[in-house]
């Protein structure tokens, strides 16, 4: 599942690297489900993990069908899509969120709908933009 933090014109998202299509990309985070989790807790579970941020108001805004390649192996996921908010504000206001994804660093940043619409960044899943701009 993932969340889409949105704040004015921005949302929330990490940026990746795909070696094989040598091309970034952005996605918003989350992650999976454990056995036993609703989706919602896996949602807060991970993002206190990723960042160790507190979130609520969890929205459930849809639900997607992602089918991919990555790496150069193709893949196939089915995509809780929630919205939320941060109980901490403040978070809103820096430009970038460090934390960690298991024991890589992760790096959330700030990112203009508009970069995504007119400066050709990539937003994945690529159907994940009619969330974004049809539930704003």
């Amino acid at each position: 599942m993932l969340c889409l933090f949105r704040h004015q014109d921005r949302i929330l998202v990490s940026r990746d690297y795909d070696s094989v299509k040598q091309s970034d990309y952005y996605r918003p985070l989350g992650g999976g489900i454990e056995f036993g989790e609703t989706s919602r807790d896996a949602l807060i579970r991970e993002i206190r993990e990723e960042l160790g941020a507190e979130i609520e108001q969890l929205t459930w805004l849809g639900t997607l069908e992602n089918l991919f390649t990555l790496e150069g192996e193709p893949g196939h996921e089915i995509v809780l899509i929630y919205d939320a908010q941060f109980c901490d504000r403040t978070l809103y206001n820096q430009p970038h969120l460090s934390g960690s994804e298991g024991d890589k660093p992760l790096l959330a940043e700030w990112k203009s709908l508009s970069e995504f619409s007119n400066a050709g960044l990539r937003l994945v899943p690529d159907d994940l933009k009619d969330f974004v701009w049809g539930h704003s």
